[in-house]
């Protein structure tokens, strides 16, 4: 396991950007997959991004693909997420996880609260 601690939330206006950072722990940080997930007000969380060990392939959701990009900093145990063109719809909590199979994932962090509204 390692521990995760998202940052980087806040509030911002439609068609505007917010970058979101994922710091992990351990030693073994750049072998573990890294997803992001957000929990959305009464919706069921929901996968938003994917990045293999070691900078490896990336996946997107289809309502973020073009928008957002999932980047990792394997010497500084990071993981980033760029978010452009936000809209109401990508309200949520944003949470970072390692090591995923589906939503079963063997580490979260606590989340960071992303709120789009004018």
């Amino acid at each position: 396991d390692v521990d995760l601690v998202e940052s980087g939330g806040g509030l911002v206006q439609p068609g505007g950007s917010l970058n979101l950072s994922c710091a992990g722990s351990g030693p073994r940080f750049s072998s573990y997959a890294m997803s992001w997930f957000r929990r959305a007000p009464e919706k069921e969380q929901e996968w938003v991004a994917f990045i293999s060990s070691r900078g490896g392939p990336k996946y997107y959701a289809a309502d973020v693909k073009g928008r957002f990009t999932i980047s990792r900093d394997d010497a500084n145990k990071m993981m980033y997420l760029e978010m452009h063109s936000l809209t109401t719809a990508d309200t949520g909590v944003y949470i970072c996880a390692s090591e995923c199979s589906g939503t079963r994932c063997s580490s979260w962090g606590q989340g960071t609260q992303v709120t789009v509204s004018s």
